[in-house]
């Protein structure tokens, strides 16, 4: 067996506390549904903010009733340290995914950005402290590495920020270092590469490339590129990011303490990407096989080309990823045509 299926082996044998924050949204709902089927304990932290109430419905649904009474919904907000304290009580491990997301988000209203990445963190942090929680597990991102030219990207060198929500995230990553050297706490950072799967929400002028896509494409309306399609990244399904997080919180003690890329090390660029959406929706949507395409001017913030090394969460994580692009599109499928038709 790999080591992910003889972690959830031994989970299911010994079930423990998680606080899940952002437990509504996209990666923070699939991380709940994971732990519900493995027979977990829940505390769901959100303020609904940009999470929604229907991904915790459609988790409730694939649980079923039994699991589900194992959640607790807290909802409170990372921004008050007395409601991040309500939340950890009892807890073993942390799953923090909560964020006020998006690079252009963040160069709009970097203000509320900080309040809700960093000053949250930081509370977080310091009533993780005070529970005695045993492991904080934390969302970084793939933005810390700014300028830095190298492909592919190693943990050890990053660039400059190209963002606050860059800032906001290396900031992260700086707090919880000095809270393991300062408190004797255990924190892994993890950096997400552009993660994709069902409960992407697809609305919005933030929102994720692969949902805006597949949406615009099952309506049959313009596609919009920004720049002329050949920057390129590494997609990485959810089922991926979700296994990371899991592995990552059950580690040996040596595995603490570090940042982990948490991506395929596969580069796609955005015309390739569209090019595979086009020709997997086809088959339900004919019209998808011509899109209307647009190309605008690249976005302010984003980097041209992003790829990961991973070689440092498959030594000391025992991570492999189980889902390349085209894997996770496939298995997202059902999901985009009943929750992006017409009617989403």
């Amino acid at each position: 067996m790999d080591a992910y299926s003889v972690l959830c082996a031994d989970l299911r044998r010994q079930p423990r506390h998680w606080l899940v924050t952002g437990c509504a949204g996209f990666i923070g709902s699939n991380l709940l549904e994971t732990l519900l089927s493995l027979d977990q304990r829940v505390t769901g932290l959100d303020n609904f903010s940009t999470g929604h109430r229907r991904n915790l419905e459609q988790v409730q649904v694939a649980v079923g009733a039994p699991r589900w009474s194992r959640f607790r919904l807290f909802e409170a907000d990372l921004r008050s340290l007395d409601e991040c304290a309500g939340a950890c009580v009892d807890v073993d491990f942390i799953l923090h995914q909560a964020a006020l997301g998006s690079v252009p988000r963040s160069l709009a209203d970097p203000l509320a950005s900080n309040a809700n990445n960093v000053c949250g963190f930081l509370n977080l942090l310091m009533a993780a402290r005070d529970a005695g929680v045993r492991r904080v597990l934390y969302a970084s991102s793939s933005s810390v590495y700014g300028d830095h030219p190298t492909l592919p990207k190693f943990e050890h060198s990053t660039g400059n920020p190209l963002s606050p929500y860059a800032a906001g995230k290396a900031a992260n990553e700086l707090y919880a270092a000095a809270f393991a050297r300062a408190y004797g706490m255990h924190c892994i950072g993890l950096r997400y590469f552009n993660v994709f799967g069902p409960r992407q929400d697809p609305e919005g002028p933030y929102a994720a490339v692969i949902p805006r896509w597949v949406r615009a494409l099952i309506r049959n309306e313009t596609v919009r590129v920004h720049g002329d399609g050949s920057a390129s990244r590494d997609f990485c399904y959810v089922a991926n990011v979700v296994q990371a997080n899991l592995l990552a919180a059950m580690a040996a003690e040596e595995a603490a303490n570090h940042v982990y890329n948490i991506a395929v090390g596969e580069r796609t660029t955005l015309t390739q990407l569209l090019h595979v959406l086009s020709a997997l929706l086809a088959a339900h949507y004919p019209h998808a096989s011509h899109p209307v395409v647009e190309h605008t001017v690249p976005r302010p913030g984003d980097i041209a080309h992003s790829c990961a090394d991973v070689s440092r969460a498959a030594a000391l994580l025992g991570y492999v990823p189980t889902h390349r692009l085209s894997d996770g599109l496939r298995t997202a499928l059902d999901w985009y045509v009943d929750n992006l038709d017409g009617n989403g």
